[in-house]
């Protein structure tokens, strides 16, 4: 064979392969998506690959991070350096550290506009709600609550934020047009997380001392339901929900029950807690992945992540992430 007939051969061959894939409808496997959990004790992040649950990166993050979310368009992740008094936000693919975002004293928990901006902080040790728009990296307002704010949760539609203040035993309701509290409502005692329905007519919110969810009307502010949860052989002290997930057919919920090391699921068209799944050591939060086929529980005391299928209600693993893992947030 002369060189010129050497060199052309693999060419060639790449290009027979090119068309048996045409034929044969192979395709080029799609890469794996990315399941980010935040260590509170570690001041790190840990990224899984969502495939194979491996460990793939630990990223350093600013001091005790805790909450975590995604950007709508998945490429950007934002942490909240609860001790550095700032909002990280990072490339979801390259885990390298954009820029920071000023977000007042201590930020626990936030969320964005269903739009991507702005972003709404809860920040514990000022009694405050602080906007930034997260595009220009500056503060937008600043509203005042209840004692120590946490939960953070906005409607679908963007137009209302609801806030949960630990020491007030309130949840606020906040017209995010005019940044102004239309309804204070009392639930139970120290609420910690707000979720929305996928219709928006409802907000759940947990009440980690009072051991309760309360379902509040998003049109009435009207607690229409409170939800109680008994497990055989735990104590009721250590049943404390916290982290609250509903699926995207608003059919189940999922509550994170803490130091119980268990997650309830429940129907949201009765109120009936279905079962109860035994998890890692003090079950903090949860999040889904991308298609909801999997539910992720950031277990604290036992640091490692629970893999729940939420089709058959199942654990099927735990994985080890950092120490104190806290929040979690999956993309595609």
């Amino acid at each position: 064979m002369t060189v010129r007939n050497r060199l052309r051969a693999p060419f060639a061959a790449l290009a027979v392969g090119a068309a048996l894939s045409v034929l044969t409808g192979a395709a080029t496997p799609a890469a794996a998506g990315k399941i980010f959990v935040t260590n509170e004790r570690d001041h790190t992040m840990t990224v899984l690959d969502s495939e194979s649950l491996k460990v793939t990166d630990t990223i350093k993050t600013g001091r005790r991070p805790r909450g975590v979310i995604a950007s709508p368009d998945n490429k950007l992740i934002y942490v909240c350096a609860s001790d550095d008094n700032r909002v990280e936000v990072y490339d979801a693919q390259t885990g390298k550290m954009i820029k920071t975002l000023p977000s007042g004293p201590d930020p626990e928990l936030f969320i964005l506009h269903p739009s991507g901006n702005p972003l709404y902080i809860a920040n514990e040790d000022d009694a405050l709600v602080t906007i930034v728009d997260t595009a220009k990296g500056s503060v937008v307002a600043e509203i005042p609550v209840g004692v120590e704010p946490e939960g953070m949760g906005v409607s679908p539609d963007g137009k209302t934020l609801v806030t949960t203040s630990e020491t007030t035993n309130m949840a606020h309701f906040i017209d995010t047009d005019t940044k102004q509290i239309v309804e204070n409502v009392l639930v139970d005692s120290r609420p910690r997380f707000a979720e929305f329905t996928p219709d928006g007519k409802f907000v759940w919110v947990s009440a980690e001392v009072g051991g309760t969810v309360s379902v509040i009307e998003n049109g009435t502010h009207e607690v229409v339901k409170r939800i109680e949860f008994k497990i055989p052989g735990v104590t009721a002290e250590a049943i404390q929900p916290v982290g609250v997930r509903i699926t995207k057919d608003g059919a189940r919920a999922f509550i994170a029950l803490g130091p119980s090391n268990r997650v309830a699921i429940v129907d949201t068209k009765t109120y009936e807690v279905k079962s109860y799944l035994l998890v890692g050591q003090r079950v903090w939060q949860l999040g889904f992945s991308p298609d909801e086929k999997k539910l992720y529980s950031t277990n604290g005391n036992s640091n490692d992540i629970s893999v729940i299928d939420v089709e058959s209600g199942k654990v099927t693993k735990s994985v080890t992430v950092g120490r104190s893992p806290w929040g979690v947030v999956a993309i595609p």
